[in-house]
């Protein structure tokens, strides 16, 4: 059993008036080890310490840990210590618990409980081929190692810096000026609000912008996280379709003209992957102008963009203040970095930052600082065009091998962007249905038909490659291709 120090102080409760020090002294350590809060393993002070740190007589301790000792609760070797030992407590009978009356009110103010989005239960580890996974082996970290340990040297001297309600002000200077070369964004560092990631941004937006039963265009299907933020204030979600070019437009205005807004995937649409044409882009534009309505572009990953040249975004098209641009760092870098950024229009920088500093008085400005000494130092960039062609090889072995491997059974999409890919089932299989066996088969793959709003199920699977090298792409091919060989049973 590895015996640990402990560096905090145990806690004891107070000696009643009645009971003697010995008694008092070894009830409490007795209740502590089998409770597990000193943990099997853990080592106890030395005698003349503890009796120090509790102002207790030595006596007392010694004739306590002799005690408890004797009765296996503690072992004790002379230059070793004394440390708890595993002990089972008996279990009390099962107590029913009463509802306290503030969770009965919560409880019947929600026609529905908040719920998870999928209800996947993956087999343990990261298998082949589970989306959102970037490759993190093939992150410079020992590079990061170098820029985090120069700046907690520095600790001192950056840390005086006077906070900022919209994030560390040199890495928003960096993202800018980024954002503004690779994807035309028209922002300066002041437009930019720093968040934990995508979602966060997604549920702050919602607050701000949205009311009860307010309309809000969603693409169908489309990105889940959004629907959960929307659906958190209670909008309304509006399904539009979305075809080759991306959201219909058009349809939306039929459906509802007069949403308050529109969520939008235009680069790389989630899960479809198709590109939002420049028609679309300019209607959309023309509408969200003439409804006074908002637009969100989420820009998840158009990083990862392997043919054709780099796609400017939405916003770069809006002289009317309707896109607010968001994105993160989990795909670039590593999902741990909880760094991601709001590029608002100025209208609304001081409202969206008020109601950021409503939910967290700081920003992690260490993270924040290393990231930015990361990108301004060229790492950054030299990891993208690495990765870039990393995970272009993948997508065309994992092209490949479907081929070989799943023809007739899925056809993979000829998009070639981003960190994951969509497959069309054609052997009369249901996406959730495809789904379950892969998932017996030890394959993550995830049913399309989990991102639908109304529209029929397109019996399709998104299938994630950027985390996973060639032979796990061949073998996880092999055994998605055993999964859907199956024969079919009336699905």
């Amino acid at each position: 059993m590895p015996k640990t120090v402990s560096s905090f102080e145990l806690t004891l409760n107070s000696r009643s008036r009645h009971q003697t020090l010995t008694s008092w002294l070894y009830g409490e350590l007795r209740s502590a080890i089998l409770d597990g809060r000193l943990a099997p393993g853990a080592r106890l002070p030395a005698s003349r310490d503890f009796a120090r740190q509790y102002e207790v007589s030595r006596g007392t301790v010694v004739s306590v840990l002799e005690r408890l000792q004797s009765e296996g609760y503690l072992t004790s070797r002379v230059g070793f210590g004394t440390w708890a030992n595993r002990v089972e407590a008996p279990k009390p009978a099962r107590q029913s618990i009463s509802t306290p009356a503030y969770v009965r009110r919560l409880i019947s103010t929600y026609k529905q409980r908040p719920q998870p989005w999928v209800d996947l239960a993956f087999v343990g580890g990261i298998h082949p081929f589970r989306i959102g996974v970037p490759d993190l082996k093939e992150f410079p970290s020992e590079v990061w190692g170098r820029i985090a340990a120069a700046r907690s040297r520095k600790f001192r001297s950056w840390l005086k810096n006077e906070a900022d309600r919209r994030g560390y002000l040199p890495l928003r200077y960096a993202i800018a000026e980024y954002l503004r070369t690779s994807r035309g964004v028209r922002c300066t560092a002041e437009q930019i609000v720093l968040v934990s990631g995508i979602q966060q941004a997604l549920d702050l937006l919602a607050r701000l912008l949205l009311k009860r039963n307010d309309p809000i265009w969603m693409e169908d299907p489309g990105y889940f996280g959004a629907r959960i933020a929307f659906d958190s204030v209670g909008a309304t979600m509006i399904p539009v379709p979305v075809n080759a070019e991306g959201l219909s437009v058009s349809a939306g205005i039929k459906i509802c003209p007069d949403a308050k807004g529109a969520y939008v995937t235009p680069a790389h649409q989630f899960p479809l992957g198709v590109t939002m044409s420049l028609e679309r882009r300019m209607a959309l534009l023309r509408w969200a102008q003439r409804a006074g309505a908002f637009v969100i572009e989420d820009d998840y990953d158009s990083e990862y963009r392997f043919e054709g040249t780099p796609l400017p975004a939405l916003q770069s098209l809006d002289n009317h203040s309707s896109v607010i641009f968001i994105g993160s760092f989990s795909k670039t870098l590593f999902p741990a970095l909880r760094v991601g950024y709001v590029v608002l229009p100025e209208p609304l920088i001081d409202l969206f930052a008020g109601l950021r500093y409503r939910t967290d008085f700081r920003n992690s400005s260490f993270d924040q600082a290393v990231l930015c000494d990361f990108i301004v130092d060229g790492h950054f960039g030299r990891h993208l065009r690495r990765m870039r062609n990393l995970y272009a090889g993948r997508l065309a072995i994992l092209m490949e091998g479907a081929q070989q491997h799943l023809d007739g059974f899925l056809e993979i999409s000829n998009v070639r962007a981003g960190l994951y890919t969509i497959g069309y089932l054609k052997n009369r299989m249901s996406s959730r249905q495809a789904e379950k066996l892969a998932l017996a088969q030890g394959i993550e793959v995830l049913a399309v038909d989990r991102c639908i709003l109304k529209r029929p199920d397109p019996k399709a699977l998104l299938l994630g490659f950027g985390g996973f090298d060639e032979l796990a792409i061949r073998r996880g091919l092999i055994r998605l291709a055993r999964a859907l060989k199956q024969p079919d049973r009336g699905m």
